[in-house]
């Protein structure tokens, strides 16, 4: 793996040890990015960043969750373009954008990434994208939390539009993925088995609506993904009661009791029994995973170690670089 450099760092009045992590070997950095990208046009960029964000993350300490689950849902679609900050209103198709699609339900601190933005403009006008824009952004989220700080190549560009909903849709995952599926799906970005294990323990961090865990609790398809800590299913279907109308169900649970801190308790739970998700509960029964799932529980070194390398593989996805793209002025809106 990478060079790993530990310093210490006094962050929102704590303490955290936090890692360092550059590029691994085996991370090809795709043609176009580089970690001096911007030292000559913008290079207080990564600090107006930080700034930023810290009111941010004190004010609301699900901010990070969210700035994680943005840049996933943006990567994951026509991949790190930005795409998904267009505005409804922006989109020049007459089917919604991909902002509209069902699985982007709950999508927030969109205007945390326009502030950023704003701030930037008035530093180095044109010349920063919102593509890199929301991986410094999900990148700080994960430091700022206790997790490692991940050193990303920079110089993505934003798309000229958005995908549609139904597109959307079809390329994020549902809520009853398995790891099968999640390990296909992350295999077509290029991750490891470890590297997938890891990705998933983003649900570290942040909520999970109940909507998304009904037909878990009430109407199981797979014994597999259904495995709890009965205790657990007891307090799940407390707080996710099953007849609650569908248009009103905004209720949701904490992945975990450190919900607010990257750390390695998403594994420790799943061993446990107290996976909120099918893949949550499936990853420490399956031959392939279990193992994995084991170490990141005994070893948080090792799971920063391989998510990091997950992430810098996330960032890369589909990222328009070069004269492809364009740098917006105004990240939910594409430039006439």
């Amino acid at each position: 793996m990478g060079r790993i450099t530990i310093t210490s760092t006094l962050t929102l009045s704590f303490f955290l040890i936090i890692l360092v992590y550059s590029a691994s070997a085996n991370n090809s950095i795709p043609k176009g990015l580089s970690y001096d990208f911007y030292n000559k046009t913008c290079s207080q960029l990564e600090d107006i960043v930080r700034a930023t964000l810290v009111p941010v993350f004190t004010s609301d300490p699900t901010s990070a969750a969210a700035l994680l689950r943005l840049m996933f849902h943006d990567c994951q679609v026509q991949g790190c373009d930005a795409s998904i900050l267009i505005d409804v209103s922006n989109s020049a198709s007459l089917e919604p954008p991909e902002l509209g699609a069902k699985k982007n339900f709950g999508i927030r601190k969109r205007e945390s990434i326009n502030q950023i933005k704003s701030r930037i403009e008035e530093e180095c006008p044109g010349q920063v994208s919102c593509a890199d824009i929301i991986v410094l952004a999900a990148r700080e989220a994960v430091a700022i939390s206790g997790g490692p700080r991940i050193i990303v190549p920079l110089g993505r560009r934003d798309s000229i539009s958005a995908s549609s909903s139904e597109a959307a849709d079809a390329s994020l995952p549902s809520p009853d993925f398995g790891v099968d599926d999640a390990l296909s799906l992350f295999a077509k970005l290029g991750m490891t088995t470890r590297e997938a294990v890891a990705i998933m323990g983003s649900h570290t961090l942040g909520v999970t609506h109940c909507l998304n865990i009904m037909d878990r609790l009430y109407r199981p398809s797979d014994a597999r993904g259904s495995y709890m800590d009965p205790r657990f299913e007891a307090l799940l279907k407390f707080s996710c009661p099953e007849n609650i109308p569908f248009s009103q169900n905004i209720s949701f649970v904490l992945n975990d009791p450190s919900a607010f801190m990257f750390d390695n308790l998403y594994y420790k739970n799943s061993l446990q029994r107290r996976g909120v998700l099918r893949i949550d509960a499936e990853l420490p029964l399956n031959t392939r995973t279990a193992g994995i799932v084991e170490q990141f529980a005994s070893n948080a070194d090792d799971f920063f170690q391989e998510f990091g390398s997950a992430f810098l593989k996330l960032s890369y996805a589909g990222v328009l670089t070069g004269n492809h793209g364009i740098i917006r002025s105004m990240c939910n809106f594409v430039d006439n």
